[in-house]
């Protein structure tokens, strides 16, 4: 059993995102008697369980970083050994060939820098590397690193940075800062052929922020940002931005911030309540008028995130709905909108009313709607190709690329 949350039974509380064994005969018969096989920590979530014939691998995150162990059943208990030849690094996924018959698992590694490898490894033994996808740009001499920055109510909110290993640390690199912060979804390191070959080999510099809302740590990552916690979302974001100026990586002027769709919000919240902290913002098929959104397409499933603006949540609402905080009077840089007519999840209108909105205010804003492509905003690779080289032209023009 995986806990969505905190469970008490049989005199026992178990914390949420913990993983319970028990036999199924014993369960039925109203037993509760349980074997914990992960408890989080403060640094660790579960992000997947797999049953080989004879083995359970688990696939831990430990401050966003893939850790696989094994456990084996027995007449003893559990017994817990290492997975054999597991990458120290990357974003690593897990699954059985065939779970009743073998105790061979495929498994697959990525980071930033590394594009997608598929190996087959038989418990206790040494992966083979079967395949391994082509590199779209050149990584030499760049390096991923992780730090932390402190947001406003004390958390540490993590964050990877892929940079030059030459890079001068005087606040003058180009650097797109990229989040989503919602619906449990973790952002793991991942290989971008595109990121890479118009923003890495270029000299910029690329940040993910693991920010509350995601599941980088579990369920309570997720829960803590929701309805009227949703501002630590923003404010984990804003963390990073600040910190990425402290350590001199960057500046206000060179740092740039895109998400789209939650992540559209987020950036939309960037732009009116942060606006000093960005050079250039890109709002991608974005939700941005959270008084309307639960009228529009496919926003009513998404009231358990954000609240019913229906009610008295509107009160919570207000303070993250970027379309009611533009104000006319406030500086803002600038901002690249972009969005589908067919997007069947999120209404383009969102896009459209907060970008003429800005526009008759006397604002810098650009914007771009795809007339295919539903709610990834492009039809096919070409359309994406051209989404993804405006975003990251506009952001280089804006941010002093040379």
């Amino acid at each position: 059993l995986e806990l969505r949350d905190p469970w008490t039974v049989g005199g026992k509380t178990y914390a949420s995102g913990s993983l319970l064994a028990t036999q199924l005969d014993d369960f039925l018969a109203g037993k509760r008697d349980f074997e914990v096989l992960f408890t989080p920590t403060a640094t660790t979530s579960l992000a997947s369980a797999t049953w080989t014939k004879s083995h359970l691998v688990l696939n831990v995150l430990d401050d966003v970083k893939n850790r696989l162990s094994v456990l084996t059943p027995g007449a003893d208990g559990w017994k817990t050994s290492r997975f054999v030849g597991a990458p120290a690094f990357g974003t690593l996924g897990v699954a059985a060939v065939d779970s009743n018959d073998s105790d061979a698992v495929w498994l697959t590694a990525t980071d930033y820098l590394t594009p997608t490898t598929l190996a087959l490894a038989e418990i206790g033994q040494a992966p083979e590397t079967l395949k391994t996808m082509p590199a779209f740009f050149d990584a030499k001499g760049k390096v991923i690193e992780q730090h932390f920055a402190t947001s406003k109510d004390g958390t540490r909110v993590p964050y990877f940075v892929v940079h030059d290993r030459a890079m001068k640390l005087d606040g003058s690199n180009p650097t797109l800062l990229y989040g989503y912060g919602g619906f449990e979804i973790s952002l793991t390191p991942s290989y971008s052929g595109g990121m890479g070959r118009a923003w890495l080999e270029k000299g910029g510099v690329y940040v993910v922020a693991n920010i509350r809302g995601g599941g980088e740590y579990g369920p309570r990552w997720h829960q803590a940002a929701l309805k009227q916690n949703r501002h630590k979302a923003y404010e984990d974001m804003a963390a990073v931005a600040r910190d990425l100026v402290k350590r001199k990586i960057t500046s206000a002027k060179h740092l740039g911030v895109q998400g789209g769709s939650n992540g559209g919000l987020l950036t939309g919240n960037m732009l009116t309540q942060y606006p000093e902290l960005f050079g250039a913002v890109v709002v991608q098929v974005p939700l941005l008028d959270m008084k309307r959104y639960s009228h529009l397409l496919a926003g009513a499933s998404w009231m358990a995130e954000y609240g019913n603006p229906d009610t008295s949540d509107w009160e919570f609402i207000k303070t993250f709905s970027p379309y009611h905080l533009f104000n006319a009077k406030k500086n803002y840089p600038p901002v690249l909108f972009t969005t589908s007519t067919r997007d069947d999840r999120v209404h383009p209108g969102h896009a459209r009313k907060m970008a003429a909105k800005m526009i008759d205010a006397g604002k810098d804003v650009t914007y771009y709607e795809n007339i295919e492509g539903g709610h990834g905003g492009a039809a096919n690779n070409a359309q994406a190709a051209h989404m993804s080289a405006l975003a990251y032209s506009f952001l280089w023009e804006r941010l002093g690329g040379k």
